[in-house]
């Protein structure tokens, strides 16, 4: 059966190891982390000149995989053949030939372990997908939605062995996004220059991933919420000098989402600091911040400020027909949010 990315991954780390790896999906972390893993762990260093073997999609095909798989591995338990962008596999669309691949995965050599990477969904309803599962187990890696950013943020540090603040948590996924792989360097980074018993907390973020101490994304929400419009309007003007360190488009999602939970802040029966965290799916540090905003901002207002960002968000995309710079708009917006 089909089995998450996380539990795969444990499995490998405990030297369980399956004779198909199937892995697709949108988001190529988990299925680079997950190659890596068995690339580190299948075949011992010394017997990797001739028991693993990396092939490429583009440069190969489904018979030529299937020739490595069923060799036996040289003077050694078991061999890896690992196939990067699999999804470009010569014949791999062709029904013969997914069937010549789903003959070997519902029989295949225990001594191999074959791992497929496609760089894209695959479907799993065929049946030489669905055959991976017999003996092997099929993961599909999907896009993190945003509001799993921060949960995924912190589990990756707790993984890693220490401890972030929520700030910092908030302000790497305000401005990285879901970009696993960048987050994960990031913060890889980040520990390669703190102390042994330090933590990753704003000042090391401002520091170590580039992110302006006053004027980032963070900052800028911070600024609206306090409806402080000197300030708001300081990094609007940055943001306008800087559009193409400082796109309008993320930072139009992340207002989005602000406001859209302060709209259910408003609605919420339960205003004390643990029911807010689960009704808005937050870490319980921040709810004192929308708590502030809901005395700034009205129910009425902040339905009117969602209308705002959704007007600008198609200006932006030049839905009404006329081009506008970037800075007109994010300035124009701010107006209409803090007045």
């Amino acid at each position: 059966m089909a089995q998450t990315p996380d539990a795969v991954l444990k499995e490998i780390k405990a030297k369980k190891f399956r004779p198909i790896y199937f892995l697709h999906g949108d988001e190529p972390y988990y299925i680079d982390a997950i190659a890596e893993e068995l690339e580190s762990k299948v075949v011992p260093e010394s017997e990797r000149g001739f028991n693993q073997f990396v092939l490429y999609g583009k440069d190969t095909d489904v018979a030529g995989v299937l020739s490595y798989a069923r060799r036996y591995p040289f003077m050694a338990e078991r061999q890896l053949v690992l196939v990067k962008e699999a999804n470009k596999l010569a014949g791999i669309e062709q029904k013969d030939q997914q069937a010549r691949f789903e003959d070997y995965a519902l029989k295949p050599l225990t001594s191999t372990v074959l791992v497929l990477c496609f760089q894209a969904n695959a479907d799993e309803r065929k049946t030489y997908v669905k055959a991976c599962n017999t003996h092997g187990v099929v993961v599909q890696s999907k896009k993190m939605y945003d509001n799993k950013l921060p949960e995924w943020v912190a589990s990756f540090c707790q993984h890693e062995g220490v401890k972030i603040s929520p700030k910092a948590v908030q302000m790497l996924v305000d401005n990285i996004g879901n970009d696993l792989k960048r987050l994960s360097n990031e913060i890889r980074k980040i520990m390669v220059n703190l102390r042994v018993d330090e933590g990753v907390d704003a000042s090391a973020v401002e520091r170590f991933v580039g992110i302006s101490k006053e004027y980032n994304v963070f900052e800028f929400q911070k600024a609206l919420m306090q409806r402080d419009v000197i300030k708001a309007n300081q990094i609007a003007a940055y943001f306008s000098a800087n559009s193409k360190d400082n796109p309008l488009a993320p930072v139009l999602i992340i207002l989005f989402n602000f406001f859209s939970k302060l709209l259910l802040t408003h609605a919420s029966k339960d205003k004390s600091e643990k029911g807010l965290a689960t009704e808005l799916g937050v870490n319980p540090y921040f709810v004192k911040d929308y708590l502030l905003a809901a005395r700034n901002y009205p129910l009425p207002k902040v339905a009117n400020i969602i209308h705002y960002l959704r007007e600008c968000d198609g200006r932006l995309k030049g839905l009404d027909g006329v081009s506008v710079p970037e800075g007109e708009l994010l300035r124009e917006l701010v107006f209409k949010i803090v007045h």
